[in-house]
């Protein structure tokens, strides 16, 4: 039976991240919520992922969201980062990917 990884504590009333977990297994979760966010089968720009990390977060560091939803393989980007993707679920990795 597979456990639910609590993520409530770092979302505010209305559900925006407020900060990042350290301990790996809750920081991959709340990722992955925010990975909902984006619409699988879409391409986004840089601003445009920026954007809707801002919009579902409190603590002003939307570079750092867009770069961990790299690194954990939640989204992809093309090398030049003109364009991000919502990496179908069953692909995603278990941890973060590092070049």
């Amino acid at each position: 039976m597979e456990q639910k990884i609590k993520i409530a504590q770092f979302l505010d009333p209305s559900g925006k991240v407020t900060q990042l977990p350290q301990k790996q297994k809750t920081r991959r979760a709340l990722l992955e919520y925010l990975a909902e966010k984006f619409e699988p089968n879409r391409r986004y720009t840089e601003r445009e992922v920026n954007a809707i990390c801002n919009e579902w977060h409190t603590f002003g560091d939307c570079f750092l969201l867009r770069r961990e939803l790299v690194d954990w393989g939640l989204l992809c980007r093309k090398r030049d980062g003109s364009q991000y993707w919502k990496m179908p679920t069953d692909v995603q990795s278990a941890g973060p990917q590092h070049d």
